[in-house]
């Protein structure tokens, strides 16, 4: 008897959870149902946090040190940028500047969450020109804050980052001033900090405002840029891990589509064989992290997007399939497609567990060499993350190196 009513009672309980679980999985996601014809109202999954930064770089010739120390550093400052709690999406920029007279008076690469083509280009910027102390600060200002295409979302972090040695040169007369220039970036939302590269006294006092003006910081580097460069035994085999990671891409669509994923694909190859072991271990750290997605793919890759039923495989046109699937049977594509998505989460797997051995590598090597303090690695982390926390960001694993 005891097991009839316990059995009776099991029957009851299900079908009331089967009755029950359209109500409750409607409040638990934003769906609304009355019965089973009820049509689904799916609330639109919130936009992601974006940090975007444009470093405005003193390339004259007193700047070769910190120029060839951001080259090797930028995906640590990425990696760093990244690893807020809400996973923000990343966009990075330069305004390289000079003096009249020189080469250039300022090249402006504008913001693209595409750092691969960004980091090409910076790996071609070369420290020379200048030879008078002011340079053309207040040009480049104007440019980072009125050239460069800043998001009007008010939960963006947007940020300057001023790198040089020199102070503006206030006697050009076609110019517009700082002063004038950094209210309009704050009137954008944009924070301005300014890093003074060695010891120039006429410079300080300029960097100072520029920082107070702009609701930044002003800090103080040595001319190299007091970078914290530590190799480690774990280079090697990241970089190689990087470039298999690159390797598990498949871009898809139009011409023009496609056209445009080659450069991508240029810059990659590009950067493997230019940058140091270190800085590719440095990249494929960031592009296995959940912000450096965008990096890593760039646009229409066809893995992602298969995998996430976005798109169907069989409802792409075979115009516009990849070429190196395209004359495949359909049931070869699927497999090919398959096998770059277990590729990629395997090697996205081993980068983050040999990411975890370097990180505590180098953890041990800047605590013998009396911690990171001083850094520019460290400064720019606690700008980052006192600015960042008034749009809702988080941090709280000091920088990656």
């Amino acid at each position: 008897m005891k097991t009839n009513i316990l059995l009776a009672g099991l029957v009851l309980a299900t079908v009331g959870a089967v009755l029950v679980y359209p109500t409750l999985r409607g409040h638990a996601t934003g769906v609304e149902s009355n019965g089973p014809h009820a049509n689904l109202v799916v609330a639109p999954p919130s936009a992601p946090k974006r940090v975007q930064v444009v470093f405005v770089l003193d390339t004259t010739g007193s700047m070769g040190g910190l120029i060839a120390a951001a080259k090797e550093k930028i995906w640590s400052i990425a990696s760093t940028l990244a690893q807020a709690r809400q996973a923000p999406e990343i966009s990075m920029g330069l305004v390289a500047y000079r003096d009249r007279g020189d080469a250039y008076v300022t090249r402006v690469i504008d913001l693209d969450k595409d750092l691969d083509s960004m980091y090409a280009k910076l790996m071609d910027f070369r420290a020379d020109g200048g030879g008078d102390s002011p340079e053309s600060v207040n040009q480049a200002l104007d440019d980072a804050t009125n050239k460069i295409s800043w998001s009007q979302d008010a939960d963006t972090y947007r940020v300057i980052f001023l790198v040089g040695d020199a102070p503006p040169h206030m006697d050009y007369q076609d110019d517009v001033k700082y002063p004038v220039t950094i209210a309009a970036a704050a009137a954008k939302g944009i924070v301005v900090n300014t890093i003074q590269c060695g010891g120039m006294r006429e410079t300080v006092q300029p960097w100072q405002e520029i920082a107070a003006l702009g609701r930044g910081r002003y800090f103080t580097v040595d001319q190299a840029g007091s970078a914290v460069a530590v190799t480690t035994p774990f280079d090697d085999k990241l970089a190689t891990l990087s470039a298999e990671l690159d390797s598990t891409r498949l871009y898809y669509g139009s011409r023009d589509e496609v056209k445009a994923m080659e450069s991508k694909v240029e810059a990659s190859a590009a950067l493997r064989a230019s940058a140091s072991p270190a800085a590719q271990a440095r990249r494929g750290v960031f592009n296995a992290s959940e912000s450096g997605k965008a990096n890593l793919l760039g646009g229409k890759d066809l893995v992602d997007d298969v995998a996430s039923g976005r798109v169907a495989l069989d409802a792409v046109p075979a115009a516009e399939l990849p070429p190196s699937i395209a004359a495949l049977p359909r049931a070869e594509q699927e497999v090919v497609v398959t096998g770059n998505r277990i590729k990629r989460e395997d090697v996205q797997r081993q980068i983050a567990e040999l990411a975890k051995d370097r990180d505590a590598f180098i953890k041990k090597k800047v605590e013998e060499a009396g911690g990171a303090a001083g850094s520019l690695d460290q400064k720019i982390y606690d700008a980052v993350r006192e600015q960042a926390a008034k749009t809702g960001l988080e941090y709280d694993g000091g920088p990656k190196f």
